[in-house]
């Protein structure tokens, strides 16, 4: 059975973030339970630059949260006029020109796209609250397996804000556009049950089972050689943005190069 390398030396362990690798699965911890996780920018360079750390022998990734909770979203000091000490407030970004706002933006939307690389298939394994910014960073992953406590919710606009940390493309991805709508504008909860049926996660389990849950995901993953996994991904990936013509012709090409690559005629 695959190891999510909890008891591994860590390659990084800092700002809330730690990362442990254990061969070709690295396992990304948000290690700040008493708070339930919470998420601000140097979390967010944290996140980034585990990215950058990855070997070249990972396949899979593991995204979990210590404690309770995997994250109750943003960390609130980020609301208050004086902000996080040596982190833009929210005034001051307001304060910003045009560019200046969405480079800044955009740097923090960086810690939710590498995710998504299609050398890797990732899982965010999630229990408790995932409010918020916890929301997207679950939705970041290509996978979701969910705690039977679970709580998602998107409460940005309960604040008079929008999700803008790369949410929203995978949402309405995943439950469509009309109920994506729905959970974004009243901030309700989705529980297990609903998690589940709506395509948001892949599957619900016991809290005690979630680890285990994880592990079995990782191992099946891990059975099929890796370049066809990634084929597999980049086709599926594209897919949305294709017409049904152009998604065959890209079947095709895929399998071309599988099939020179197994006989060993690959350049």
């Amino acid at each position: 059975m695959a190891s999510l390398g909890l008891d591994l030396e860590p390659v990084f362990d800092k700002d809330g973030v730690r990362l442990t690798v254990d061969d070709a699965i690295a396992t990304v911890t948000l290690t700040n339970p008493a708070k339930r996780n919470p998420q601000g920018p140097a979390l967010w360079r944290a996140l980034i630059e585990v990215g950058r750390l990855l070997p070249g022998s990972v396949r899979v990734v593991v995204l979990r949260g210590e404690g309770q909770s995997f994250s109750a979203g943003l960390d609130r000091q980020m609301l208050t006029p004086d902000g996080i000490p040596g982190e833009p407030s929210f005034i001051g970004l307001a304060r910003s020109d045009d560019a200046e706002l969405d480079a800044t933006i955009a740097a923090y939307q960086e810690a939710f796209t590498w995710w998504r690389r299609n050398d890797l298939v990732s899982i965010a394994a999630v229990q408790g609250h995932a409010i918020g910014a916890g929301f997207q960073l679950a939705l970041a992953c290509d996978l979701r397996v969910v705690a039977d406590d679970v709580q998602f919710a998107m409460r940005e606009t309960s604040l008079g804000l929008v999700p803008d940390l790369a949410g929203t493309y995978p949402l309405v991805g995943l439950v469509g556009y009309a109920r994506a709508l729905e959970i974004c504008a009243t901030g309700r909860f989705v529980h297990a049950e609903e998690a589940v049926s709506t395509g948001l996660a892949n599957v619900a389990v016991p809290g005690a089972q979630l680890d285990d849950a994880v592990r079995d995901l990782a191992d099946a993953l891990l059975a099929a050689p890796r370049d066809a996994v990634v084929e597999t991904k980049a086709l599926l990936r594209g897919a949305a943005d294709r017409t049904y013509d152009a998604q065959r012709a890209a079947e095709r090409a895929a399998q071309a190069r599988r099939l020179r690559d197994l006989a060993g005629l690959s350049d």
